[in-house]
């Protein structure tokens, strides 16, 4: 994996710390900054961490509490137009400094850690009228009428129990938790949607958000699998529609309803997420994850890192062949 990691990170990382969406407008997202960290701490490149907690510091975490503005955009005056979070970007990013701070024994990165998911718990957590918590996308711009709007793969399970756990804020692991009922309620009767509004008890389509399965949904079967949750039925349903999908390529956008394939890709990471759901769903021994693509852009390769970690730690049987 570590030829795999310099690859990305010479690809992706500014030798700032700063991690490069060329497609978005050169943009950094505080996603990208967390996944990087995340995959630094994991490699035990501590130079490289050191570069992206720095980078992130003084450019994203810029709020009065300690989660990062969710965008910074190269060409646009004073780069931050948008003071918002993203909490999945912020989830990253404490369950990377806590990473960091096991892998280098540098315990500063752990009290950073415990304040962003303290923050987190206080400001992007919502209550659904039966009492059950989830977590918000962000700490404004969400709630609803009638409830919130939802993204299923924002809760990454294992990152937020493991905060849940280290800082004791069960509320997360709650989150967490809930979120994964979610998923399985939507997976009843089709793929996960990108977004749902979550209304009293009733999961629906949210105005003005995708309703099919796309580029935001595809992170949950990697997610759930490296959770130890393989045998989720979100992973069943994205797999069954995956099987749909002309060979060397594999589907990107899925309508909820029919399972019909919207638009397709062969890029690398998408074909990693395919193959890899397709083998846990069906327990398989080896899957037919492709090579690493070093010149892919930035979020398939992410993802394609990701899965491969994913693999080995939820989904050992699923080797690549």
């Amino acid at each position: 994996m570590q030829d795999v990691w310099i690859a990305w990170r010479d690809a992706n990382m500014e030798a700032t710390g700063r991690v490069v969406d060329e497609p978005q407008q050169n943009a950094s997202h505080s996603e990208g900054q967390g996944y990087g960290m995340l995959l630094a701490a994991l490699m035990g490149d501590r130079r490289a961490f050191e570069r992206l907690h720095a980078w992130t510091s003084v450019n994203l975490s810029i709020r009065s509490d300690t989660l990062m503005a969710w965008r910074w955009l190269p060409d646009t005056p004073g780069h931050v137009p948008d003071l918002n979070n993203a909490s999945d970007g912020d989830l990253f990013h404490a369950w990377a400094l806590l990473l960091g701070a096991r892998k280098f024994g540098e315990g500063s990165f752990r009290e950073a850690a415990g304040e962003i998911a303290y923050d987190l718990a206080r400001t992007c957590i919502f209550t659904t009228q039966s009492g059950e918590p989830l977590l918000l996308p962000a700490a404004q711009g969400f709630t609803t009428e009638a409830g919130m709007i939802f993204n299923p793969c924002y809760s990454m399970p294992l990152a937020m129990t493991e905060l849940a756990t280290e800082f004791d804020l069960p509320i997360l692991a709650e989150a967490a938790r809930h979120g994964v009922e979610i998923a399985r309620r939507l997976a009843a009767d089709g793929v996960v949607p990108d977004w749902v509004e979550v209304a009293g008890g009733e999961l629906r389509p949210a105005e003005g958000f995708s309703f099919d399965s796309g580029y935001e949904a595809m992170r949950l079967p990697l997610f759930l699998i490296w959770s130890g949750l393989a045998d989720h039925p979100a992973v069943q349903r994205y797999a069954e529609a995956q099987a749909q999908a002309p060979e060397g390529v594999a589907a990107t956008v899925i309508e909820r309803g029919s399972g019909e394939i919207l638009s397709t890709s062969a890029e690398a990471g998408y074909r990693s997420i395919a193959a890899l759901s397709r083998c846990a769903a069906q327990n398989r021994i080896g899957s037919e994850m492709p090579p690493f693509a070093p010149d892919a852009p930035y979020y398939s390769a992410t993802l394609q890192v990701f899965s491969m970690i994913a693999q080995a730690k939820g989904s050992p049987m699923c080797i690549p062949l």
